[in-house]
């Protein structure tokens, strides 16, 4: 018998999602938890939950194992590679400890700044869309956003949209020394096309830090990819294509139809 490679330990009841709860154990194992107190649960950290990879917990979660501070984290990284915290802010967890055994946090994008390089179609639509997360967004190439110069784009940004056309004066338009003026832990999307971006440069600043993380949907050459970039957690790359969806494709037949009908 092939057991899951996950073993989630919820450490209080799921009241809601309950569908997506009856789903789990086809592709993990999942427990709720039977400890009644902080000290049993180190205990049971050692036997019966060694194994686990996630945790799920919630604001109520202290009473039995109190907060998630240096000693506890301690305990769990063994294995544990995630815990998905149900509660506002991080009060009940020591992000510092955690951070340095390697479980990163998600971040809050209220109040961060996005630059948008290439303000047409597809930039007005991001703006459109990140507007109800209170994001500022700053662009530079005219549209409800504050208007800055590229280098200030580069260096100010939290997460920077490149959304402009691939002409010649673009290829490459973002290399090595460009990104090193970005500001450190920025998130770098990209849905432009062609070469805009080293992407070997992009690749060494993902994986030593300096960018927190990547979004492609868009490659210089779709057929051999990056191998630095396939293998990092923090790059989604996305596969293009284009208009090749069903709300797209289900109307052309429409759309012949139209003029032979009259």
């Amino acid at each position: 018998m092939h057991l899951p490679e996950h073993f989630i330990l919820f450490l209080n009841p799921v009241r809601h999602a309950i569908y997506f709860l009856q789903q789990l154990p086809k592709i993990a194992r999942t427990e709720l938890v039977t400890s009644k107190s902080r000290d049993e649960f180190f205990s049971d950290l050692q036997g019966k939950y060694k194994d686990i990879t996630i945790i799920y917990r919630t604001s109520v979660s202290g009473a039995i194992t109190g907060k998630f501070e240096a000693d506890l984290i301690h305990h769990l990284l063994a294995t544990c590679n995630y815990i998905c915290h149900n509660g506002a802010g991080y009060d009940q967890m020591t992000s510092m400890h955690a951070q340095k055994k390697g479980l990163d946090f998600g971040h809050n994008q209220q109040g961060r700044i996005l630059n948008i390089l290439g303000m047409e179609r597809i930039g007005c639509a991001i703006k459109k869309r990140v507007e109800p997360f209170i994001v500022q967004t700053r662009y530079h190439n005219p549209t409800g956003a504050e208007y800055v110069t590229f280098e200030k784009l580069l260096s100010k940004s939290d997460i920077a949209s490149i959304n402009i056309p691939p002409i010649p004066n673009t290829k490459g338009f973002i290399d090595v020394k460009e990104i090193a003026q970005m500001k450190d832990g920025a998130m770098l999307v990209k849905t432009a096309r062609g070469a805009m971006i080293d992407k070997a440069a992009m690749a060494d600043k993902l994986y030593c830090g300096k960018i927190a993380s990547v979004g492609l949907d868009v490659y210089e050459n779709e057929l051999v990819a990056n191998v630095k970039l396939v293998r990092n957690v923090r790059a989604l790359l996305n596969a293009r294509k284009a208009v090749l969806g069903e709300r797209m494709l289900s109307p052309v037949p429409e759309h012949v139809h139209f003029p032979l009908s009259g």
